[in-house]
């Protein structure tokens, strides 16, 4: 009996030894409050899903999500500054936008934009959208292409910095329709609806969760989106591929650790952010900020970061 229970004994230490270290402290974690780090200024569609998520995050985390704004150089500040953070599952990127998919094809960056991050999960997408102010001359996609192709270097857009979603969707569409536009870089969807309605620019790109307010008080007119289908919070305006230019790219939001965070612990918090996803209060404060939900762990997340890369930088290629 004593040789038995002995065996039994060291079969149990052993189990520990090998199979107990990480998942232990995958079970502790967290035990502090997690940093979410944003790129863009308050009021974008980044910082919207971050607080959201933090909204209601505590109750299935087990600690809260506190949402760090660091703009600037087209969300690169922030995707840099986690990226050389500790891999320890405490400082987080809201990632997937410009500083992924668009920046690296225009400037060298100090890391890898797929590679040096462990995605966890994709919440929303987020569609470049091209508004006008509501009294323009311009009442359709069509009208604006037709009007800027007489007069090259007219007329000016704000987008969200150079080298971002936003200036790499619009270099496309001067490539596919033939015309020159006026470039003017502001901090997010935000600022360049507020330089549109304040006449400092003649367009802006943001997406419809972005302009939802401006569109319903009449001050602002959407034209087009760059998605494959038209938007649900803007069912009448047309896709670029509608009206016929070939430019499809899209924005993507979620959540993404720097490289090397273990693995149980990214397992950990997909799964608890999950449960925020499924919950009712958090589809309802999306709902009421037009939030375009849209699922994915993390391994598909990547894939699909990868193929929104290879895409933009295809669209962009001289």
């Amino acid at each position: 009996m004593r040789s038995l229970w002995s065996r039994g004994w060291i079969l149990a230490v052993v189990c520990v030894l090998c199979f107990g270290a990480l998942p232990v402290g995958a079970q502790e974690y967290p035990s502090k409050p997690i940093e979410v780090i944003v790129g863009a200024a308050p009021g974008g569609g980044t910082d919207m899903i971050a607080r959201a998520v933090a909204d209601v995050a505590p109750k299935y985390v087990g600690q809260p999500l506190v949402v760090v704004n660091k703009v600037g150089a087209a969300m690169t500040i922030a995707a840099q500054y986690v990226a050389s953070a500790k891999p320890d599952g405490y400082t987080l990127n809201v990632a997937g936008g410009s500083e992924t998919v668009a920046v690296p094809h225009f400037r060298s960056l100090p890391f890898d934009p797929i590679n040096d991050f462990e995605p966890i999960i994709r919440f929303i997408i987020e569609r470049v959208g091209f508004y006008v102010k509501a009294d323009s001359p311009w009442k359709t996609m069509k009208d604006f292409v037709a009007d800027a192709k007489q007069n090259p270097d007219k007329y000016s857009y704000a987008h969200a910095g150079v080298g971002g979603i936003h200036h790499a969707t619009m270099l496309a569409v001067e490539k596919r329709a033939g015309i020159r536009l006026t470039a003017v870089p502001h901090k997010g969807g935000a600022e360049n609806l507020a330089a549109l309605a304040g006449g400092h620019v003649n367009m802006a790109i943001a997406s419809p969760n972005e302009a939802y307010a401006l569109v319903q008080a009449g001050r602002v007119r959407p034209l087009a989106n760059a998605s494959l289908k038209r938007s649900a919070t803007e069912p009448d305006t047309p896709t670029l591929r509608e009206v016929g230019i070939d430019v499809y790219i899209e924005n993507q939001k979620g959540f993404v650790f720097p490289k090397g965070t273990p693995k149980p612990i990214v397992q950990k918090l997909h799964d608890s952010l999950r449960k925020v996803f499924d919950d009712p209060q958090f589809k309802a404060n999306a709902e009421k900020l037009k939030l375009e939900l849209a699922y994915l762990n993390g391994e598909d997340f990547r894939k699909a970061l990868k193929a929104m890369y290879d895409q933009i930088g295809e669209a962009v290629k001289k």
